[in-house]
């Protein structure tokens, strides 16, 4: 076989080869992307659905909103975010008999930060400064 035969089939499958590992390689990426939008989507549900299960703005509409967002990150949320929701979720619970506002703070902490960590944001950030507190409006229901 000619040296020239030899080269062109080597230029051929390489080309092959590299459009075949361009292809992969950009899906590969568009799926990472696809998916930071559904997590940011379903995080943004979840504080949104805070809203409607603190102090007087809390209502039955509230509470089913926030048990769907809640359950919908099982399909898409990390590890560390579903732990932390998990120990929210049973903090802020009807049947818990001791709430306390402290443990309360210090839960929701947690969750914000895997939640930030999971969408890439903590990198920069001091757990030591930061706080977290859900807010009502205050407006009698």
């Amino acid at each position: 076989m000619s040296i020239s035969i030899i080269a062109a089939i080597l230029t051929a499958v390489t080309s092959v080869f590299v459009a075949a590992l361009t292809f992969w390689l950009t899906k590969y990426k568009e799926r990472e992307v696809d998916i930071r939008k559904q997590k940011l989507e379903h995080y943004r549900d979840l504080v949104s659905s805070f809203s409607g299960i603190v102090g007087t703005d809390s209502t039955p509409e509230g509470q089913k909103h926030f048990a769907h967002a809640s359950n919908n990150l099982s399909l898409i949320a990390s590890q560390e975010v579903l732990i932390a929701l998990q120990a929210f979720q049973h903090e802020i619970r009807k049947s818990n008999p001791k709430p306390s506002v402290e443990r309360h703070d210090i839960l929701l902490k947690k969750l914000m930060l895997a939640i930030r960590n999971d969408l890439g944001l903590a990198k920069k950030d001091d757990p030591e400064k930061l706080s977290f507190h859900l807010w009502c409006s205050g407006a009698d229901v």
